[in-house]
C-alpha cells in the first residue's frame, strides 16, 4: 500500500465530529460498482479504485468503533486504528470470492482496534494469548451490573465463554485493577507518592556508603594532616606549604627557597624530604 492510500483514512486532527459528516457523504456502492472497482484494483493495481472503497466504507469504520467506546479511549484513535485495518482489508479483498467487502473488512478493522485497546487500555498488558483476548472482550459484554461477578455470574460466564471459573475472576481481576504512576509527578505532595515504583529502584549510578566512606577518610586525612604540620618547625612548615599546598601557579622552586633562607638547594630538597617523612608517618598512624 502506497504512502498516499496509507493516508486517506486516516481521522484528520481537527474536530471528530467534522470527519464524520465528511466521512457520511461519500456514497455507499452498490454490489456491481464494488466488484468492478475491486477487479481494476485486484487484477490492475487501480489506486484510484483502492480510494473509492475505502471512502466508501469510512462510515462502517466508524460505526464498528463506536462499540469501542467503552474502554475510556479516544474516539478518533479507535476510528483511525480502524481504517488502518480497512486499507489491509481491501489491499487483500479477491472479488472472486463472492463476498461483500464490507463481510471481509469486518475482520480485520477489528483485529486492529483490539490490538489497539489491549496496547492502550492498560499499561501493563491484561491479555496476550489468544484465548485471553477473546475473554478480555467478551467478558466486558457479559457483565450484568458493575462491581464484581457473584459466584452464579462467574460460572455462566465461564461457561457461556468455554473457560474455567479460575480464568474468569483472573481476567477480572486484570480489568479492574489500576494503573499507578511510575513516577512522582511535580506537583504530587500526597502520602501515597513514597509508594511510586521508581522509590523503589536501585540507582547503580553512585554508591552512598562508598561516598560516605571517602568523605570520612577525605575529612580525617585533613585532620592528621593539619595536626602533623603543626609538630613540624617553622622552616619546614613553609616549604611543604610553599612547595605542596600552594596553587600551581604559585608553588616555589627549590632555588627560590635556598635563596629566600641563604642555604643551597639541595639543603632545602633535604628539608623537603624530612619534613614530608614525618608527615607520611603521622597520617598513616
Amino acid at each position: 500500500m502506497t504512502t498516499e492510500m496509507q493516508t486517506l483514512a486516516l481521522v484528520p486532527q481537527g474536530s471528530l465530529e467534522a470527519y464524520i459528516r465528511a466521512a457520511n457523504t461519500y456514497p455507499m456502492l452498490t454490489a456491481d460498482e464494488e466488484k468492478d472497482l475491486a477487479e481494476r484494483l485486484h487484477y490492475n493495481g487501480d489506486l484510484a479504485a483502492a480510494k473509492k472503497l475505502i471512502l466508501s466504507h469510512l462510515r462502517f469504520v466508524i460505526h464498528v468503533a463506536r462499540n469501542y467506546s467503552g474502554y475510556g479511549l479516544p474516539q478518533a484513535d479507535l476510528i483511525q486504528e480502524g481504517n488502518i485495518g480497512l486499507m489491509k482489508a481491501v489491499r487483500r479483498f479477491n472479488p472472486e470470492v463472492g463476498v461483500r467487502l464490507v463481510s471481509f473488512a469486518v475482520h480485520w478493522i477489528k483485529a486492529e482496534i483490539h490490538e489497539y485497546v489491549l496496547r492502550n487500555w492498560r499499561i501493563v498488558k491484561v491479555a496476550t494469548t489468544k484465548a485471553q483476548r477473546k475473554l478480555f472482550f467478551n467478558l466486558r459484554k457479559s457483565k450484568q451490573r458493575l462491581g464484581w461477578f457473584n459466584q452464579d455470574e462467574v460460572e455462566l460466564v465461564a461457561k457461556e465463554l468455554g473457560v474455567s471459573s479460575k480464568d474468569v475472576l483472573e481476567m477480572e481481576s486484570r480489568m479492574a485493577a489500576q494503573d499507578m504512576a511510575f513516577d512522582i509527578s511535580a506537583d504530587d505532595d500526597s502520602e501515597s507518592s513514597v509508594v511510586a515504583p521508581a522509590m523503589f529502584l536501585e540507582d547503580k549510578s553512585s554508591d552512598f556508603a562508598e561516598s560516605i566512606e571517602e568523605e570520612n577518610w577525605d575529612n580525617d586525612a585533613a585532620d592528621k594532616l593539619t595536626n602533623a604540620l603543626s609538630e613540624l618547625d617553622e622552616r619546614s612548615q613553609h616549604i611543604i606549604r610553599a612547595r605542596w599546598l600552594s596553587d600551581d601557579e604559585s608553588k616555589a622552586t627549590l632555588q627560590e627557597l635556598a635563596d629566600n633562607y641563604g642555604v643551597s638547594a639541595e639543603r632545602v630538597r633535604q628539608l623537603e624530604k624530612n619534613a614530608m617523612k614525618k608527615l607520611r608517618v603521622a597520617i598513616e598512624a
